[in-house]
């Protein structure tokens, strides 16, 4: 699944299969990448030059709004195992080709070191964007992950917004991975999602009542101008314009591919318990805007260092009780999707060692100088 550079998604595969009780959807995950130059560390703006030589060995990929980002997307896919064959396989052809332009990839939220002007990725739309949201978009070189998750229709797609708000903390502290930015520590795990909330239209999704609430709310953005068009519909969570998927845009792009797919997993898994919920009649818990982005700040602050408001309570708890409580909420659907293992294996493993804002920092007291740790952890996958 991608979006080109119109905003429409690109989906090639099959429907998912019921085990049991539970309808086991299909997901896919789009990966944003980030180019840097082989021997300064500064982000490369060849983005254009490094899709065309993937061309030649049959990986498509999108070009971002600055010209250091890239993007790779599986096809839709049913397990995990598939899902990080695919990614690590995605991103060795994405290095090679970099490679070829005198550059490196590196899985990280934000550049940690800057070049000397903004660029935009010359295409009419993106020109358009630039001319609208001036800095906004000259800053934007952030680099997430989307996972698309399979669902009936478009009105459940919206439903299930509503029921995963209180969960997005969660897993932006997990993908958190953009702890450096402009050559230094930002004291944030996540700065990503710091510049990304400057978007009118980005951050968690309001409570949505219908597709006709949803519709009418996005033509409202349009008509002030806070989006030019549906693309521009940040939110966290949304319907895919063009195929019966929910995308969740919540995470910086993980360092490992590992790390990506504990992110789908679990991302599945609470889109399954959202649709069960849903089906059963239960309401989405009603988190207040205002409540959820003191969550989100907290979880891109801290990460997974501190603690992290729980889901349920709303109040600060530690990040094993917060962790703990996403794990019992979804542990029938990640039986159902034969998933529990890897989630419970990949939740330890991440706990543990930290997250990519974690290894980024041990790795620039390692290496002694920022630009040293960016081409340390380049092609690490």
């Amino acid at each position: 699944m991608r979006a080109d550079d119109n905003g429409a998604e690109n989906v090639e595969g099959d429907r998912g299969c019921i085990m049991g009780e539970w309808q086991v959807p299909t997901f896919g995950v789009e990966e944003e990448l980030l180019l840097i130059d082989a021997v300064t560390a500064i982000p490369a703006m060849i983005n254009t030059a490094v899709a065309a030589r993937t061309q030649d060995v049959g990986l498509t990929v999108q070009m971002e709004l600055t010209p250091c980002q890239i993007e790779t997307a599986t096809p839709v896919l049913h397990t995990a195992v598939d899902l990080v064959e695919i990614l690590r396989s995605s991103r060795r052809v994405l290095a090679a080709a970099a490679a070829g332009e005198g550059g490196r990839i590196v899985a990280a939220g934000v550049p940690p070191l800057l070049p000397g002007t903004g660029a935009i990725t010359d295409t009419t739309r993106y020109r358009r964007i630039a001319a609208e949201y001036g800095i906004l978009a000259a800053e934007q070189g952030v680099c997430g992950a989307h996972v698309h998750v399979e669902v009936s229709d478009r009105a459940t797609a919206i439903a299930v917004g509503n029921h995963l708000r209180p969960w997005l903390p969660i897993l932006l502290a997990l993908t958190a991975n953009s702890a450096f930015y402009d050559g230094v520590d930002t004291g944030y795990a996540s700065w990503r999602s710091v510049l990304w909330s400057r978007w009118p239209s980005a951050g968690p999704p309001p409570l949505l009542t219908s597709e006709t609430h949803y519709d009418q709310t996005v033509d409202q953005m349009r008509d002030i101008g806070a989006i030019l068009d549906d693309a521009m519909v940040y939110w966290d969570v949304r319907p895919a314009m063009r195929f019966p998927t929910v995308e969740i845009r919540i995470s910086d792009v993980p360092a490992t591919v590992e790390d990506t797919a504990l992110l789908a997993v679990i991302v599945r898994a609470l889109v399954m318990t959202a649709v069960r919920d849903i089906d059963a009649g239960t309401r989405a818990p009603e988190v207040a805007e205002h409540a959820l982005r003191w969550a989100y700040w907290r979880a891109a602050r801290d990460g997974l260092t501190n603690a992290l408001v729980h889901p349920v309570t709303g109040r600060l708890a530690s990040v094993d009780a917060a962790t703990s409580a996403l794990m019992e909420h979804i542990a029938p659907a990640l039986d159902a999707a034969g998933d529990h293992s890897v989630a419970k294996l990949g939740m330890s493993r991440t706990l543990m060692r930290g997250n990519g804002a974690t290894r980024q920092r041990r790795t620039v007291e390692e290496a002694g100088s920022v630009a040293a740790a960016v081409l340390s952890l380049a092609e690490k996958f």
